[in-house]
């Protein structure tokens, strides 16, 4: 589905085109499968954002490249979709409009984008919540909503860029719940970026671990239990410890 060859980002000082200033990412390969959930786990600095940014087309890399269905990338794509971390909603514009937003760019007539919005709405427990304004619910549903709007595209991947970081715990572990939920009734990859080990294991078939000085994928690991967790808290089994004792070593080796 999804492939990454040798992928190589610099980026220079900015008074000085000519200076290396940090070598986010050094010649990182990975493969990702049709329908697969993956994390991007790591320290910060490891280069997990610049990563995604770059199979979204948002960012170029200097060596490298990245293929979609055997297809270069080469800029932004509707086969690929971002979530990021802040919510991104436009204040003016209802719940429904907002979901619409990337459609009615595309010229998709209003009847049939209100039908399409609604029906993502509904599918990340929103229905009812159409008309009202992002002030006017929290931020675990504001998020919600961001992730209706890049699934109305229906794209075939699926980037998350830290899309739970700026909630509470609670409201996090929701979130989580209801993505994976999401996920088991569309056909979408997957590709998120998370600091959190926890938050990998529960959510991903495998972990592709990153490491700093230079951004490299150091491990992939599978999770645990991968199918077992669509229908069960996996956090309560012993390999599910096990695992994440190991990843959290990893990264403490990492960062020494």
């Amino acid at each position: 589905m999804l492939e990454v060859r040798q992928l190589s980002k610099v980026f220079f000082e900015q008074n000085d085109p000519r200076k290396p200033a940090l070598v986010a990412l050094y010649n990182v390969s990975l493969t990702v499968r049709r329908n697969e959930f993956i994390s991007l786990l790591g320290p910060s600095g490891c280069g997990k954002t610049t990563l995604i940014r770059i199979i979204a087309g948002l960012l170029a890399s200097d060596r490298g490249e990245v293929l979609v269905e055997n297809r270069p990338v080469t800029g932004p794509g509707r086969d690929r979709c971002m979530v990021f971390q802040q919510f991104g909603l436009l204040p003016w514009r209802t719940v429904l409009a907002n979901v619409e937003f990337g459609l009615e760019i595309d010229g998709v007539p209003k009847g049939e984008r209100a039908a399409v919005a609604r029906r993502y709405l509904d599918l990340v427990g929103l229905k009812g919540f159409e008309h009202y304004y992002p002030h006017q619910i929290s931020g675990g549903m504001q998020q919600r909503v961001g992730i209706a709007r890049a699934l109305s595209k229906q794209p075939d991947i699926l980037l998350m860029d830290e899309p739970f970081g700026a909630v509470d715990a609670q409201t996090r572990e929701q979130l989580q719940e209801e993505l994976l939920k999401i996920w088991g009734q569309t056909d979408t990859t997957v590709i998120f970026v998370t600091h959190s080990i926890d938050e990998a294991l529960l959510l991903s078939d495998r972990v592709f671990v990153l490491a700093t000085g230079p951004g490299r994928v150091r491990a992939i690991v599978e999770s645990p239990l991968a199918r077992e967790r669509l229908d069960d808290d996996i956090r309560k089994h012993p390999e599910f410890a096990t695992c994440r004792a190991d990843l959290r070593q990893m990264l403490r080796s990492d960062g020494a």
